[in-house]
């Protein structure tokens, strides 16, 4: 490989080698809390919605088509209504539920397992008649009071709407004895389907007005809706109830729909979920809430949904920041996953970077001694052939062997162009201790092998010569 690239990859090799436990730790510490925060939330989320053609069926479409965008599959679960949403939830059957006001009796237990998003609209009572069943009955088109249900054939809907229970208190509240109105349970459909052939006089629904059937009975000739004129009385006596006012040609401004301001009472749906529910889940329900349902309706103005003033329960935290604050900074600018993940890791993640800063100061020490002790080992070598060679325990020849094999070595040696100087101190320490051998066995040779002429005196001056050749390495040292 290029020399270039080569030097570039020991240095990044050293410098991972050197972090390496630092960063094992911090992943590990990373990896400990993503699972104890578990910041991800599930992909999938059942919604217990209603009835076929009920505006909670319609709106949980809406929650279906809004939670696609960000990656979650909402599962629709169909029920009988507010009553059975509830018990869903306390079953465990549904992660979250539409749940109308008043319809449906809470537990004790009910405020520790369960809370709520916020209130997201309001559910009139709708209770149309037949205009012939009135005229029969009363020589009028129209009925202004419970007390004339007295008789009739009424249907109340099934017992999981909580509608029942409802009418139940409202007919109690105005004196109508049990067993006078005859009630039936069916569902929405063959019920509508039994009142338009006249086999009911009566129908009541407590459904906002996107319900399918709800528009299309308000619209239907010779059926009447019936105005509760007492509909500020029932608001002062059930806290449950909420007065409104359907407004006189709002469903159909060219053909005048209705004739009349039309006064109801009506009871507030929230949007309740188990206290296990994962927390961003609870963020997406809560945000979309906002869009889905804060615009202006038959009954509110804009912005007036969702809220909390007739919450029954507890609201959740993730509910009331969506309802009191603006949308984060982070989920404005990234997919919601990351904004997500961002907003409960940034603790963990300051907390691990307070803590891994300090540490990180070790890295440097770490890094030098690494690429050091590369060179630094061969010097314990070195240092035995110089002691050996002082001692004279071993020959100069074995010695310059021993020697030209660690230079051998040393230089195979790599280390990063930045500490180039101490590889190359290295081989000049050699090159002087070989210097010191040869002169060593030079002197040593001229030693051994004097002259024959030579007189004692040239001998020893030989000697001497050899003498301080062999001590003159060690003097220079």
């Amino acid at each position: 490989m290029p020399q270039a690239f080569r030097n570039t990859f020991l240095t990044l090799r050293d410098l991972i080698a050197s972090a390496g436990p630092l960063a094992f730790l911090a992943i590990g510490l990373l990896i400990l809390a993503y699972w104890w925060l578990n910041p991800n939330p599930p992909k999938t989320v059942t919604l217990a919605t209603g009835p076929a053609q009920s505006a909670y069926e319609e709106f949980g479409k809406r929650y279906q088509k809004a939670l696609a965008a960000d990656g979650i599959e909402v599962v629709l679960l169909p029920s009988d209504g507010s009553s059975h949403n509830l018990q869903l939830l306390r079953d465990g059957k549904a992660d979250v539920a539409f749940v109308q006001g008043g319809t449906a009796q809470l537990l004790p237990d009910d405020a520790d397992q369960l809370v709520s998003l916020g209130s997201l609209f309001v559910e009139p009572v709708w209770l149309f008649y037949r205009a012939d069943a009135a005229e029969r009955a009363y020589n009028t088109p129209r009925l202004d009071s419970l007390r004339q249900l007295r008789g009739w054939r009424v249907n109340v809907g099934s017992e999981g709407s909580g509608v029942p229970k409802l009418m139940e208190t409202l007919l109690e509240a105005n004196k109508v004895e049990p067993g006078t109105v005859r009630m039936s349970r069916l569902e929405q459909t063959p019920a509508t389907v039994d009142f338009l052939a006249g086999k009911l006089d009566a129908l009541v629904f407590a459904s906002a007005p996107e319900s399918l059937m709800v528009q299309m009975l308000l619209q239907t000739p010779g059926v009447q809706l019936l105005d509760f004129a007492q509909h500020e009385a029932y608001a002062r006596r059930f806290p449950f109830l909420t007065p409104v006012t359907l407004p006189r040609g709002v469903v159909d401004l060219a053909s005048n729909v209705p004739t009349r301001d039309v006064r109801l009472v009506a009871s507030t749906t929230s949007l309740l979920a188990r206290d296990g529910t994962h927390p961003a889940l609870l963020t997406l329900f809560a945000q979309n809430a906002q869009k889905l349902h804060g615009g202006s309706g038959w009954f509110n103005r804009a912005r007036e949904f969702p809220n909390s003033r007739a919450s029954e329960l507890p609201i959740a935290k993730e509910g009331d920041r969506a309802m009191n604050e603006p949308v984060p900074m982070l989920q404005r600018y990234l997919p919601f996953w990351i904004a997500n993940l961002i907003d409960r890791m940034w603790l963990v993640m300051g907390i691990l970077l307070a803590v891994m800063l300090p540490l990180s100061r070790v890295v440097p020490p770490l890094y030098q001694f690494r690429v050091r002790s590369r060179v630094f080992r061969w010097y314990g070598r070195l240092r035995e052939i110089e002691n050996d060679m002082e001692t004279g325990r071993t020959d100069p020849a074995d010695l310059l062997t021993a020697l030209d094999a660690l230079e051998t070595q040393a230089e195979k040696v790599s280390v990063p162009l930045s500490y180039a100087d101490e590889l190359y101190a290295l081989r000049s320490n050699i090159h002087l201790i070989r210097k010191k051998l040869l002169r060593l066995q030079a002197g040593g040779s001229a030693a051994q092998a004097p002259t024959p002429d030579a007189t004692p005196g040239a001998a020893n001056a030989a000697l001497a010569a050899g003498t301080a050749a062999a001590s003159s390495p060690t003097q220079s040292r």
